[in-house]
């Protein structure tokens, strides 16, 4: 199983585009998106803008998502996507999957939601 992780800092739509011709040229089985970038564009909360080093979570949430949507699009389902990036609830879950995830993976939301965080995004799935 050959999978790709970080589509981080990928800034636009040819830079996307060219990720999917590569992995559907080389057979990955599977993307990890996206959860870190250092980019800092006026889309993020104004308190992250003059920070440095990566950036995560929460405040790139949307940005995730928009990158599982648009490579599950532009890739005809080719290969896996596992969603990351800003996942503290059911619906942030759903999001990514309703995007085109076809897993979800979190990191900061299971430290602060805790444990029970699995538990209620499979309830949330197994009801939807």
């Amino acid at each position: 199983t050959k999978y790709l992780f970080g589509i981080f800092n990928a800034n636009n739509e040819d830079q996307l585009r060219d990720i999917a011709l590569i992995s559907l040229a080389n057979n990955i089985d599977g993307l990890i998106l996206t959860n870190t970038t250092t980019n800092r564009n006026q889309k993020l909360l104004s308190q992250y803008k003059n920070q440095n080093g990566g950036l995560s979570g929460q405040p790139i949430k949307s940005k995730c998502t928009e990158v599982i949507r648009y490579l599950s699009k532009n890739s005809q389902n080719a290969f896996a996507i596992i969603g990351v990036g800003g996942i503290h609830s059911p619906d942030d879950a759903i999001k990514k999957i309703e995007a085109g995830a076809d897993l979800v993976q979190i990191y900061t939301g299971f430290v602060y939601e805790g444990p029970g965080l699995v538990k209620r995004i499979n309830k949330a799935l197994i009801n939807r």
